[in-house]
């Protein structure tokens, strides 16, 4: 069974083509917590920089990649802070 780090790894890489991604399981940081669970893989970090978030607003870039994630919340992700950037011009 593929895991929710992995998952999420390949639907943000399909959706944003980043040219730099980081997924970081923070569920141990959250027990005890709401939504927390013993197996972990409900609370993530994710860092993304894709071009994709050009002309985008901080929000809107946050609700495009909630969106990309829709049915991981759906299936026990609680949690999810999101660092979003495009792409240094050279």
């Amino acid at each position: 069974m593929i895991s929710r780090h992995q998952r999420i790894s390949d639907k943000l890489t399909k959706v944003f083509a980043p040219v730099a991604l980081s997924v970081q399981d923070e569920s141990a940081h959250h027990a005890g917590h709401s939504g927390a669970r013993p197996e972990g893989e409900t609370h993530f970090r994710v860092e993304l920089v894709s071009a994709a978030f050009e002309g985008l607003t901080r929000v809107a870039c946050q609700r495009a990649v909630m969106d990309a994630l829709a049915d991981e919340f759906g299936c026990g992700l609680h949690a999810l802070s999101i660092q979003t950037k495009i792409p240094q011009k050279k």
